[in-house]
């Protein structure tokens, strides 16, 4: 049987292998696998991850054409992927590029995972204090797509403009989300749910919150829920809360989800107090407006409670007291 050692040399090379190890020794949120060709690449790296008990999570780099024929195994055996469209664009017809784009974006999203899109994104802002009206185009058009994340790479590694360059991305993309169609309904991303309880939860959770115009509080160990409400695309914030810094870090990457540390209490009133305090406090919410709280996932907060668990409630100043509309 070969070491372990010989197995990683199949697909890395000495500088990936130190560059893997300072990862988990440092506990990094993600490794970005680049010029992926097949799915192997990445079950050798999450093996490997798993014989450490080191949870970070891999996402691949769609960026050679060389990755196209087996396109949907990457992606499934992955945890995410970024649309690096610099290098794909030297490689394929551009025509192609923002055909391949949409359609990464696309089978990403049916099977629940974040997307980022990335390079040549205001690539005249390295040299340039604004963006070319082609450059605002394509970052809206990603936002539509449905990606998770857009990136910039030169514009903020060697422009000269690279805080301009995040505030133009972030108002087209703010912009562009603002302008997009509500529905109350999530979309049908072609993934079954009917048979696993978490992600109908989810599924319905958004129906309530969108109904309602209501944000959502999830309470969550491992972020899972948060990742489910963030894949059906709730019309409002979801708010999540976890006593995990690590886990707190990594939604950061999910559309729609603002992660927050907080302290789980043996209560769950006080914990649910404290959180719409905390967000009282910082402006995210306001009294008078309902809330979806949400507890659910593979390790709920409070065993002896419902595994699946939601409430609305009306959002009241702490000397009020926090009011429960109903729960399910």
């Amino acid at each position: 049987m070969a070491s372990e050692w010989e197995r990683n040399q199949l697909y890395f090379a000495d500088k990936d292998w130190d560059d893997i190890k300072f990862g988990v020794e440092n506990e990094v949120d993600f490794y970005a696998l680049s010029f992926v060709k097949d799915a192997h690449v990445v079950h050798e790296l999450k093996s490997y991850l798993r014989e450490k008990n080191a949870d970070i999570r891999v996402l691949v780099k769609i960026e050679s054409a060389d990755s196209v024929p087996n396109l949907h195994s990457i992606l499934d055996a992955a945890d995410g992927a970024m649309v690096a469209r610099g290098d794909l664009g030297a490689e394929l017809p551009v025509e192609e590029v923002p055909l391949l784009q949409g359609e990464i974006i696309r089978i990403n999203r049916s099977m629940g995972k974040p997307v980022i899109v990335a390079t040549n994104m205001l690539e005249s802002m390295i040299v340039h204090p604004a963006p070319t009206r082609a450059e605002v185009s394509d970052i809206a058009i990603a936002v539509r797509e449905g990606a998770d994340a857009v990136m910039l790479s030169g514009e903020t590694a060697h422009g000269k403009y690279p805080l301009k360059a995040v505030k133009v991305m972030h108002t087209v993309a703010m912009r562009t989300e603002a302008t997009m169609p509500e529905t109350h309904a999530p979309p049908n991303l072609g993934r079954a749910f009917k048979n696993h309880m978490s992600e109908m939860f989810a599924f319905h959770a958004t129906i309530m919150s969108n109904t309602l115009g209501a944000s959502i509080l999830v309470f969550t160990r491992s972020g899972f829920m948060a990742m489910l409400l963030s894949h059906y695309r709730p019309v409002g914030t979801t708010f999540a809360f976890t006593n995990d810094k690590r886990v707190q870090q990594r939604l950061a990457l999910y559309h729609g989800v603002r992660a927050l540390y907080l302290e789980f209490h043996s209560d769950a009133e006080e914990t649910f107090t404290e959180a719409i305090n905390i967000l009282l406090t910082r402006g995210m919410v306001k009294p008078g407006e309902d809330v979806a709280l949400v507890q659910s996932g593979r390790q709920p907060i409070w065993r002896s409670e419902s595994t699946h668990h939601i409430q609305v409630r009306t959002v009241r100043r702490p000397d009020e007291g926090q009011e429960e509309d109903g729960s399910l």
